[in-house]
């Protein structure tokens, strides 16, 4: 499985409107997510129309209109809306839950191919699955605490926040730069240590 462009831009998104609850922000217009996030305003516009559709956000009009989460962050799983945007999570259709077809290889039964990308397809499904946007949204929003950015959306950020280029490369260099370590994932800031 890959995330797509689209599924990237549709999670980006719902983080900052997690980001906007949390500001107490009741409106975030689509210019400013795409501002924020440095997104095509009318490709995000796209997506934004596919996540209203679907029930996961709500829209006003007119001039000080906008967008907002439509329920509740904690009712918001990551794995609904990848496969909403994207489709099946599994990397091969012959393991998918959702988009079944036949294996192409002629003992679908003892294919070691098609067991080892069914516990790939598993492990993805488990992790997508378990963790909602309000999980997400709150190891964000530490991390940035701890880092000094201040919440999007927020008071005391007067303008989408988008950390500049050189505070990106110091906070990169004092993080041990753009390569992640273990214990920088989702499941490690809300779980401690793990294993899958």
């Amino acid at each position: 499985m890959k995330l797509s462009k689209r599924g990237e831009y549709a999670l980006r998104s719902l983080i900052n409107l997690g980001f906007a609850v949390e500001a107490k922000r009741e409106l975030v217009q689509a210019s400013e997510l795409a501002e924020c996030e440095q997104l095509p305003v009318k490709f995000l516009e796209q997506i934004l129309q596919t996540l209203k559709d679907a029930g996961y956000i709500r829209s006003a009009r007119g001039k000080f209109g906008g967008y907002a989460l439509a329920k509740p962050a904690r009712d918001i799983k990551i794995g609904q809306v990848v496969r909403l945007i994207d489709g099946p999570l599994a990397p091969i259709a012959c393991v998918s839950q959702t988009a079944y077809e036949k294996c192409t290889c002629p003992d679908e039964i003892h294919c070691g191919l098609r067991m080892l990308m069914l516990d790939v397809r598993n492990a993805i499904a488990d992790i997508l699955d378990r963790y909602s946007l309000a999980d997400v949204v709150q190891v964000t929003i530490r991390r940035m605490r701890r880092d000094g950015i201040p919440l999007p959306f927020s008071a005391e950020a007067s303008t989408p926040v988008r950390v500049p280029a050189r505070l990106a490369r110091q906070l990169a260099s004092r993080h041990k730069g753009a390569r992640i370590s273990p214990t920088e994932g989702v499941l490690h800031q809300l779980l401690g240590d793990y294993t899958i």
